[in-house]
């Protein structure tokens, strides 16, 4: 299917929901704002952003074996098309495999001592008093559920890294909630002030080695073999013009610039996946971390792969209220955020190959100038 062999946006969202199997009434349209579905202050309209999809591009998860549309909100000429080649190749390759698991959402908490003495009491207490925690914590909504704390004593300040599962909703609101009547409680029975419910050692919204080495949210895995055939029709490369462009730029490069970001562009499609689905944009921060992998075989074909350690989303609260936000999730009809997860796994791991391919044909430059001017 050759969405862009349609020539107008209406032709394309028709084709769009003819395959999906649905209206997209929303998309397209300069809708009224929703007034009480916007957390937004001193709201004066809204900043509409092109709308591209890519696909289908077949995805096998433990279970299941199928395909997606991914809806891309950018304004960066040539990127869609760029993924929408990826996940080309990937599924004329018997699709992509993707793993996830959730990790739990953090959230950090300092609380600050006189001594070294008493932060290393506050510790003792807080590790006998889990259970109290625990119960506290979920009793500020039915669908949080505590994972675990990790504590690091830093001086006379005892940091704090509590981990929830959040269900169906990203949740960074409601951990936060749980967290300030832990730490409410905490300054109760102890006496020890929190100098801050959030501090840090969460770490949200930052690249940070913890998160990379950790995971939160969800960590996702994807990967693909690619064949000969695939990377001559489909990429115009091979093997070994791919596999040194991936050594030097995503490895070497990345090494000698001190990265937390050992791969091509994982800020550019998890950016425009998170926009068009209304997850929180200030999280492609920890969404631009993480790896690609590439071996090239003696048959001449490729196994690319990427982790991404912390991939924050959710399918339910926040911007994915939003109507636009709310069907352009019904586009991937993904039944919870590690389905999510795992189409957006996907997506990166076709804009990696896809650009990696680029890189070694020498056709960036020409594309950007065709498409992105």
């Amino acid at each position: 299917m050759r969405i862009h062999s349609f020539l107008t946006l209406l032709e394309r969202r028709e084709l769009i929901e003819k395959a999906i199997g649905k209206k997209l009434t929303i998309i397209g349209t300069n809708c009224m704002i929703e007034e009480k579905k916007i957390h937004c202050e001193n709201t004066i309209g809204t900043v509409p952003i092109p709308l591209g999809i890519a696909g289908p591009l077949s995805i096998k998860t433990k279970t299941s074996l199928n395909l997606y549309y991914v809806p891309l909100a950018t304004t960066e000429g040539a990127l869609v098309a760029s993924i929408n080649r990826g996940c080309k190749a990937i599924s004329l390759s018997k699709g992509a495999q993707v793993y996830t698991e959730k990790k739990g959402v953090t959230r950090g908490p300092v609380f600050i001592t006189n001594s070294l003495k008493e932060a290393y009491s506050l510790k003792e207490w807080l590790l006998i008093h889990v259970k109290d925690l625990i119960k506290i914590a979920e009793s500020t909504s039915s669908h949080l559920t505590y994972l675990n704390q990790k504590i690091q004593i830093v001086g006379s300040s005892v940091f704090v890294r509590f981990s929830f599962d959040t269900q169906d909703a990203m949740g960074m609101n409601m951990v936060t909630i749980a967290v300030s009547k832990i730490a409410g409680y905490i300054e109760e029975k102890t006496g020890v002030k929190c100098g801050s419910v959030a501090g840090n050692f969460d770490i949200d919204k930052k690249p940070a080695w913890l998160n990379f080495i950790e995971g939160r949210g969800i960590s996702v895995w994807a990967q693909a073999n690619i064949s000969k055939k695939i990377l001559k029709e489909v990429l115009k490369t091979n093997a070994e013009e791919i596999y040194v462009v991936w050594i030097h730029k995503c490895l070497i490069g990345s090494a000698i610039s001190g990265s937390l970001g050992f791969n091509s562009h994982f800020a550019n499609i998890v950016g425009a996946f998170y926009i068009a689905t209304g997850q929180d944009a200030a999280h492609i921060v920890e969404g631009s971390m993480g790896m690609t992998t590439l071996e090239k075989n003696k048959d001449g074909s490729i196994s690319i792969s990427v982790y991404l350690p912390a991939i924050m989303m959710g399918i339910i609260g926040g911007g994915t209220k939003l109507q636009s936000q709310h069907e352009a999730l019904s586009v991937v009809g993904a039944k919870n955020p590690e389905e999510l997860a795992s189409v957006l796994g996907g997506a990166v791991l076709a804009g990696e190959l896809s650009l990696l391919a680029s890189l070694a044909q020498g056709s960036l430059a020409s594309a950007h100038k065709k498409l992105g001017r």
